[in-house]
């Protein structure tokens, strides 16, 4: 990668190693290099592309955030690679999804109860029913929130650490100012916004 970058006259704004699995979802590294990318509005450069078409949810992921991308092993793939890649991995994860909602609909057919439909699936878990009620009217503040966290998934552990040798908000924010970093709507940092980072880690 450093190689190509050279080669390139690119600059390596940072480099991030994931030792997951390619076929997993939760993928810390990996996300935190996207939102590092996304936020910084850099490109996302990878050593191998079976890294990443192995799982669909990222390469969905990829394609929302619009982040630009490039395969050291395949330099020729590109944004329309990926996406297409990530189209027939939707597609056979709706393949499975059809088959699934074909099944339960002849099971239905022949008078089977599915889910909370069926003879005393609430007994005794009444009180689950109502908490899930609640629930439903806080998704959209959740859904926000994680999306903020994600935002920042890869300086808020060098904040946490600042932090804790007892630098000052503003003296965060400006070493952050310092080394290029901006915020996600690409403004500098400031004390609150440090604050708000850290407040949504548990800090």
């Amino acid at each position: 990668m450093e190689a190509y970058a050279k080669q390139q006259g690119a600059r390596i704004a940072a480099l991030y190693v994931e030792v997951e699995s390619g076929k997993r979802s939760d993928r810390p590294e990996l996300a935190r290099a996207l939102a590092h990318a996304k936020r910084s509005k850099a490109g996302l450069c990878v050593a191998k592309l079976d890294r990443l078409s192995r799982n669909a949810a990222f390469l969905l992921q990829m394609q929302e955030a619009k982040v630009p991308i490039v395969c050291v092993d395949n330099p020729a793939a590109n944004e329309l690679t990926i996406g297409l890649l990530a189209v027939i991995a939707q597609h056979e994860a709706k393949a499975i999804s059809d088959r699934t909602r074909a099944a339960l609909a002849a099971a239905k057919a022949r008078g089977t109860a599915l889910g909370s439909t069926r003879p005393g699936h609430w007994d005794g878990r009444e009180q689950a029913r109502l908490t899930g009620a609640k629930k439903g009217a806080t998704v959209s503040a959740t859904v926000r929130s994680k999306a903020a966290v994600e935002a920042y998934s890869d300086l808020r552990p060098m904040m946490e650490e600042l932090r804790a040798k007892g630098m000052s908000l503003q003296a965060i924010a400006d070493e952050l100012n310092k080394q290029g970093h901006t915020t996600r709507r690409g403004k500098p940092w400031n004390p609150v916004q440090v604050a708000r980072v850290l407040e949504r880690a548990g800090r």
